[in-house]
């Protein structure tokens, strides 16, 4: 007869209920998703209340146009970010389709690369769009407010982009394991 508890009988617990380790960039990433949404709110708020206004009160927000065309502006910088770590954008994989994994992983090398490459110039050239915004004192049409820090703004998505792309290169390279649950990389044979 076998005593109750003993270490044999005891489940093993070790472990349950403990959630993977959480990286910083894996809290970076979360936080600029989180951004891009709250984003994606302002503008269809600001275009609901614009059209609400209008329409039954026949009175309209000022610059609620010039608001909306700088929040569009940001939410897709701070979109850009999002879907280029995630990879849930547009692609086009037939050639990728048609390779075997060790091509297929060559390939999403190389692309997301290509894809630092661009967003790091893109990113540059926002900056100088920003700084030429300032100094010529750019301002919106009714408040007169000036436009250069949804500029900014805009900017600091294109920048987190470039980060996000970066933590997405290192870890297509050498930590595939810690990419996105529905990216399945295949091993290099």
């Amino acid at each position: 007869m076998s005593e109750a508890g003993t270490k044999s009988e005891m489940p093993d617990t070790r472990g349950a209920g403990r959630r993977a380790p959480r990286y910083f960039a894996d809290r970076f990433i979360d936080s600029i998703e989180w951004i891009a949404a709250i984003f994606v709110g302002v503008v269809a708020a600001d275009v609901f209340i614009s059209i609400l206004l209008r329409y039954f009160f026949g009175i309209s927000i000022p610059d609620s146009y010039d608001f909306g065309r700088l929040l569009l502006g940001i939410l897709i910088f701070w979109g850009i970010g999002a879907t280029s770590y995630r990879g849930t954008h547009i692609t086009v994989d037939l050639l990728w389709a048609n390779v075997g994994p060790a091509w297929q992983r060559i390939i999403d090398i190389f692309a997301t690369l290509v894809l630092f490459f661009v967003v790091c110039v893109h990113t540059w050239t926002l900056y100088d769009k920003v700084a030429a915004t300032r100094a010529d004192n750019v301002l919106t049409f009714d408040l007169r407010l000036p436009t250069w820090p949804f500029f900014a703004i805009a900017w600091l998505g294109d920048a987190a982009a470039v980060l996000l792309i970066a933590v997405r290169t290192y870890r297509l390279i050498f930590r595939p394991d810690l990419m996105p649950s529905g990216y399945q990389i295949k091993p290099i044979d």
